[in-house]
């Protein structure tokens, strides 16, 4: 038995859960009529590149790193996309939905850490999607038991 508290991707399940997260959640994503209309032309493969970011952020593989090219990848996705409140408060509450429907734990610890990335993930989406926003260039952010990145603007 190891004292070595597991990562928060551990936690919550590993690639499996994170997998099944995602793609529960663009299941609703796509019938949602504040979101489907952003995402309508999502590639089949983008539940699997979200499960793949969320795990590294999250203390997983490096895989959206090392494929999809990292924080910088992800940020260039929001460029000019204009992300209202509206579409960044409804993205949370679908996905939350989703992480009690697909079972992700629901303990008090791992889901404020879960929910606060989340938060703060949508708000640089927000960031991102504006007509001015930031370099996108930085290193991938890592959350992990009561530790949070600082955010740097412009970093």
């Amino acid at each position: 038995m190891s004292d070595r508290t597991p990562s928060l991707f551990e936690w919550a399940g590993g690639d499996e859960a994170f997998q099944r997260l995602t793609e529960v959640f663009y299941g609703h994503v796509r019938k949602d009529p504040v979101l489907a209309p952003v995402f309508a032309h999502m590639d089949d493969a983008h539940p699997r590149y979200v499960a793949m970011f969320l795990a590294e952020v999250l203390g997983g593989p490096e895989r959206y790193s090392a494929e999809r090219g990292g924080h910088d990848h992800m940020a260039r996705m929001h460029l000019g996309r204009h992300i209202t409140e509206e579409q960044r408060r409804r993205w949370v509450s679908l996905l939350t939905d989703s992480a009690d429907e697909v079972g992700l734990p629901a303990d008090p610890e791992f889901r404020a850490v879960f929910s606060y990335y989340i938060e703060w993930g949508t708000r640089m989406a927000l960031v991102y999607s504006a007509d001015d926003p930031p370099p996108t260039a930085g290193p991938m952010p890592k959350w992990d038991w009561g530790q949070t990145p600082p955010w740097q603007p412009g970093g």
